[in-house]
């Protein structure tokens, strides 16, 4: 394929715009450059258009936030109506009462909502409201929780962030609830809430959740699901209805808009009261194109199949990987993992590559074969049998050429284009960053 228009555009972009891209993980270092799009023109169903005409299935569907597909018709036509209307107003949209009553009757914890933007907005928003219902400063976490100060203190790209956040966050290991009851032990009386992803890959231990539920409750401490990721995905009503665990304040984004800027902030009644005097208000929190974009979304989750097809195709592409993997004995180097509406591609270091040698040359030939693929599967409505019988085809060409660098141990020679970067380096669980 040919990219001389994205690097056109990548040329002028890098000296304006640090990282040439607004979103790390939408960024150049995350495929192999020269090799790979790096702008995308237009997007449909489960398709997407690069600027030099180049046709690829998506899989990653914009981070996760595309739950229907590209440019989904009724979804469309919600925000051109609105459009038309106006979306940016002096006073409150009647939209915001809508999508809020909507949520509250399909989200389990929900009895108030409010809304924001971005995923980390409504984290940010709870753990504030978590603060101020509790009167404590602490906080324990796992999984990404956003760009925030109170959270970012964690990772490996804390510039600029100020040291005290680091003294005030918590990180306790994913189906490890000793770990958990460890950090309140050592923190009696001073931890605000436990936020928490619910699931992301690893599928929780039996009783897992119900401990942490438990945990948090008998310390006086908040319940924070952030399901960003996982809201509208694995249930019409979130992780916490298709496990079963209510939180106290749950924090919903990406597919709630198909693609749209929205998120939400939902929980319980005398908690999200507090937000009454918290300050958690911006210029675009009731915007009303996002509204009527989410108010469409909801209503297609609840009326057509949208859930049950994702964990179909989801499966069907999982197995699929596997299977071929297993066909080519490559069963210690690369697994598919994660429930079905949203699985990620690991790939393991062999003495004759590392890990990130084997997913720059995994990226490179499945995109030469027209998959855009970064490892992770966000399913999404208007993926087809057929795309995913397509993808499956690309795969297994892709990993036989991988098990051929493998056994010439070439892998490096093969590589065509830059090495792809992690956003993050690895950090071990520890009771404190």
């Amino acid at each position: 394929m040919n990219y001389r228009k994205s690097l056109q555009w990548y040329d002028r972009a890098r000296t304006i715009i640090p990282s040439a891209t607004q979103t790390f993980s939408k960024g150049p270092t995350q495929y192999p450059f020269g090799v790979s799009p790096i702008y995308i023109e237009r997007g449909e169903g489960s398709h997407v258009w690069d600027v030099d005409g180049n046709e690829f299935i998506d899989y990653p569907m914009g981070l996760g936030a595309v739950l229907l597909g590209h440019a989904y018709p009724p979804v469309n036509a919600a925000i051109v109506e609105q459009a038309q209307k106006g979306f940016s107003f002096t006073l409150n949209s009647p939209l915001e009462v809508e999508v809020a009553e909507s949520l509250t009757e399909l989200i389990p914890c929900a009895e108030m909502v409010r809304f924001g933007k971005n995923g980390s907005d409504a984290t940010a928003g709870a753990i504030r409201a978590a603060r101020a219902f509790t009167g404590r400063d602490k906080v324990v976490c796992c999984g990404y929780h956003g760009w925030q100060d109170w959270y970012i203190a964690t990772t490996t790209r804390d510039k600029g962030v100020p040291r005290f956040n680091k003294e005030l966050i918590y990180v306790f290991g994913y189906n490890d609830i000793e770990s958990l009851k460890r950090i309140f032990r050592e923190n009696r009386n001073e931890i605000a809430a436990v936020i928490m992803e619910p699931v992301v890959l690893d599928e929780p231990l039996p009783g897992f959740l119900s401990q942490v539920r438990e945990v948090t409750s008998e310390n006086g401490a908040l319940l924070v699901f952030d399901e960003i990721v996982t809201g509208f995905r694995l249930h019409v009503g979130g992780a916490q209805a298709y496990y079963n665990i209510r939180p106290d304040i749950a924090c919903f984004g990406k597919g709630l808009g198909n693609g749209m800027p929205i998120s939400a902030v939902a929980g319980r009644r005398e908690i999200m009261e507090v937000f009454d005097e918290v300050f958690f208000s911006f210029t675009f929190g009731g915007e009303a194109l996002s509204l009527a974009a989410a108010k469409a979304t909801l209503r297609e989750v609840v009326r057509t199949p949208v859930i049950e097809k994702i964990w179909r195709l989801g499966k069907a592409l999982k197995e699929g990987y596997n299977d071929v993997v297993k066909s080519l004995g490559l069963e210690a180097i690369t697994q598919c993992t994660g429930l079905p509406p949203r699985t990620a591609i690991s790939f393991h270091p062999t003495p004759e590559a590392d890990g990130l040698e084997l997913r720059t040359l995994f990226q490179q030939e499945a995109i030469a074969r027209g998959i855009l693929a970064i490892g992770v599967h966000n399913v999404c409505y208007s993926h087809t049998e057929k795309d995913v019988q397509r993808t499956l085809e690309a795969y297994e060409e892709t990993l036989a050429i991988m098990k051929k660098g493998i056994e010439s141990k070439d892998v490096r020679h093969r590589i065509k284009g830059k090495l792809v970067e992690p956003v993050f380096r690895p950090l071990k669980f520890g009771s404190q960053v």
